[in-house]
């Protein structure tokens, strides 16, 4: 049997200034980049929201959110991930595509939000491993820190349906949707 670490996969930026473009990435263990027409309905749900924003992905992984947000005019995106491989190819990427509108981290998630950031972000991304409890501390770190601005957008993907989901209470539930397994939702900020 192949090691997971040792396949490459395939993304596909689906719209955008980068439409139709491809990356490879290696397979990590939890490593579960957002399919492709989960990502069209969520991109979907965010037109007239996504353009000029600052987006944060602090499960970066793939980079397929990261990068479909700036291939559609996000005005700049912090990514994080633990994996030294996953940022180096997520690195590489944006070097291929000459962007300069994001900075990626090798740092822990839950490490990054536990501070401040220079400025809140009108969008993230929540897409953690899942079954290792990550999803319920980063949304309280979110709120709790200033990541977010006053009317952000927060784009969550979980095994949990949505209602089971623990959120900060300023967040009231926009969209959702189930694929297979997955539930992802769509969270508006009220503060």
């Amino acid at each position: 049997m192949k090691q997971a670490a040792n396949r490459q996969s395939q993304l596909r930026i689906i719209a955008g200034n980068w439409r139709s473009r491809r990356f490879s990435f290696v397979e990590q263990p939890g490593l579960r980049p957002t399919p492709d027409r989960v990502r069209e309905t969520l991109f979907n749900w965010l037109s007239g929201h996504i353009e000029g924003a600052r987006c944060i992905d602090p499960f970066a992984g793939s980079g397929a959110l990261s990068l479909e947000a700036l291939s559609r005019g996000a005005a700049w995106v912090l990514a994080c991930d633990t994996s030294r491989e996953v940022v180096n190819t997520l690195r590489g990427h944006l070097q291929t595509l000459q962007c300069d509108s994001a900075e990626v981290r090798q740092q822990d998630a839950l490490a990054l939000l536990a501070s401040a950031p220079a400025e809140p972000f009108q969008i993230a991304f929540l897409d953690p491993p899942f079954r290792q409890d990550l999803l319920a501390p980063a949304c309280a770190a979110l709120e709790a820190n200033g990541w977010l601005s006053p009317d952000a957008l927060i784009y969550t993907e979980s095994e949990c349906r949505p209602s089971e989901l623990p959120r900060p209470a300023t967040w009231s539930l926009h969209r959702e949707k189930r694929a297979g397994q997955v539930w992802y939702s769509l969270w508006q900020r009220e503060a």
